[in-house]
């Protein structure tokens, strides 16, 4: 417990006398261990006269001061201040005490209700985004629906594979992060950008292709093409990484 306070604070160990509740508490003695200074004195009481005369004084000062507000000597006990009521035990030969509960204010009237504010129209995406209408989203679904009917008519099937797996990432990443509250994109995209390395791996097998796929394609637009996923990768990878580290470090003394 000593090992783990800051250095420089100060334990009172009330029970000394018993021998202590620190186990470093050296009866009668100031001693300092680990940084902390340990007060082991046996004979507080006695080393308290000059605090507790003090106390007591300030106390019958403030006393008198209520009871002599004008400063002209003269004593009025006023029944009507709830202090000098509470202290009075006997008043004119009758016994005050104990005094009434005391007077609770009366809470402030609260303000009229304001009308709600109409909400303005939310912009964007995110959970506070308006819902889209029906008839909109009718529309969206028809215009998919029709274009995935003509790849699916006249793309080869090679592409149909892709295709189908792009799809799938589109819908998981929508639901992953456009339903995210915009508090959280910071943190998400940051993971999100560290993990999306995995691209890296599909643009390295593209610079160097197995030789059974290699001919018959452009091999120098491949090539350049995953060059450049590789370095905008690099820069998404390091940067989800970085922005992670900064987030941690805010929670780190």
């Amino acid at each position: 417990m000593v090992r783990s306070m800051t250095p420089g604070s100060v334990i009172v160990d009330l029970a000394s006398e018993q021998g202590g509740n620190c186990e470093l508490t050296v009866p009668g003695e100031v001693v300092v261990r680990h940084g902390v200074t340990l007060i082991g004195y046996t004979d507080l009481p006695s080393r308290l006269a000059k605090q507790s005369s003090t106390l007591y004084a300030t106390n019958l000062l403030r006393l008198t001061e209520e009871l002599c507000k004008q400063k002209d000597g003269r004593i009025n006990v006023n029944m009507d201040d709830e202090v000098i009521r509470g202290t009075t035990v006997i008043k004119d030969g009758t016994v005050t005490w104990p005094p009434p509960a005391p007077k609770l204010s009366a809470a402030p009237p609260k303000p009229a209700a304001k009308p709600p504010a109409v909400a303005p129209k939310a912009q964007g995406h995110g959970a506070s985004a308006a819902p889209a209408s029906a008839r909109a989203t009718a529309i969206v679904f028809l215009v998919a629906a029709i274009l995935f009917w003509f790849i699916g008519a006249f793309a080869p099937v090679s592409f149909l594979e892709h295709f189908t797996v792009f799809v799938l990432a589109c819908f998981v990443g929508y639901m992953v992060i456009w339903n995210v509250t915009p508090a959280l994109h910071t943190p998400l995209m940051s993971v999100t950008n560290a993990i999306s390395s995995i691209i890296t791996i599909g643009a390295l097998v593209q610079v160097a292709p197995p030789v059974a796929q290699a001919g018959g394609r452009p091999t120098t637009w491949i090539i350049a093409l995953a060059v450049v996923s590789i370095a905008l990768v690099a820069i998404n990878m390091f940067g989800g990484f970085a922005v992670t580290q900064r987030m941690l470090q805010m929670f780190r003394k």
